[in-house]
């Protein structure tokens, strides 16, 4: 329990960090009274580029901002906090080539906002559950279908003003960071056994292969034998791993 709650604790963090940090660049933007739109992904020009850095930090309004506040505290932590080995990995894949993309295929505007990353996130949730096929990963997709089903709607164009392309191309990315990952182990699911495990049948499986070594001292020939203990569908040198 006390590793777990630490392992929340570091997934609020991280998350609450990056969405403190767009508040912040919203208030320094309407204290200075200044727009800061154009730092915004504007597809295949060149002082566009900028934006794929800037384009997810900048908000319209704090109307805008907050409507994708709650949903990333919300998915942020799910993400940082059951598969927090990768969970940098997949944010920051999801931050950049979401932006990328954009910047290659989407409409000429200036695209602003985290909704991108939202749908990215979103959707490496969703599809981590249908790939790994373990019961926590799937009750994970179940909520978040239940929480965020209607989200499938901003993947449109059902509004000019929105843009559906980030929606799109970061719930593409999620998916295949989805796939990508699907075989990384999760700390949530997997830990590392620490003591030799005991033979009982309520125990870890382990096979015994007997080995028998001759040898000679002083003229008088000595018989060793040893056991070597082998788990199931593993090598000799690979972690000895157990579902919990």
């Amino acid at each position: 329990m006390h590793t777990d709650f630490i392992r929340f604790r570091t997934s609020l963090v991280y998350t609450i960090a990056f969405v403190g940090f767009l508040w912040l660049v919203k208030a320094i933007e309407t204290l200075l009274s200044f727009d800061l739109g154009i730092l915004g992904i504007h597809p295949r020009s060149l002082a566009g580029t900028v934006g794929i850095i800037t384009g997810p930090l900048v908000h319209g309004d704090f109307h805008h901002l907050m409507s994708n506040t709650l949903s990333l505290i919300i998915l942020g932590v799910g993400v940082f906090y059951f598969y927090h080995r990768i969970a940098l990995k997949v944010f920051i894949g999801i931050y950049f080539f979401t932006s990328l993309w954009v910047w290659i295929l989407a409409r000429d505007a200036y695209h602003i906002g985290a909704s991108g990353i939202v749908y990215g996130l979103a959707s490496f949730l969703l599809f981590s559950g249908f790939f790994r096929k373990d019961s926590r990963s799937i009750a994970i997709s179940l909520i978040v279908i239940f929480l965020y089903g209607g989200m499938v709607y901003g993947l449109f164009p059902v509004n000019e003003e929105v843009s559906w392309e980030s929606h799109l191309l970061g719930s593409i990315v999620g998916f295949l960071a989805a796939f990508i990952y699907r075989k990384h182990l999760s700390v949530i699911q997997l830990h590392s056994i620490t003591e030799e495990p005991s033979s009982s049948p309520d125990e870890v499986p382990f096979s015994s292969t007997t080995y028998h070594h001759t040898a000679q001292n002083k003229g008088k020939e000595l018989q060793y034998f040893y056991k070597q203990r082998k788990y199931p569908e593993q090598d000799d040198d690979t972690e000895k791993l157990t579902t919990k």
